[in-house]
């Protein structure tokens, strides 16, 4: 579980949008850039390198719940 005042700091890296928290899988997720950044430990791994792309449908999910 990640602290909700954490999630409220935290940007992309890569497109500095905020992100979504994905409990489920542990990830946080950015719609702006498509990247999920992994959970390891209850620490965001904030790195690009380590970030896995997002799949079209979980965009289309995301960009959903965003609106």
């Amino acid at each position: 579980m990640i602290d909700q005042k954490l999630l409220s700091i935290l940007v992309c890296p890569v497109s500095k949008a905020p992100l979504t928290y994905d409990k489920e899988n542990q990830e946080l997720l950015c719609a702006a850039s498509g990247l999920a950044y992994p959970i390891r430990d209850d620490i965001p791994v904030m790195l690009e390198s380590e970030a896995r792309e997002l799949t079209l449908e979980e965009k289309e999910r995301l960009a959903s719940k965003t609106k």
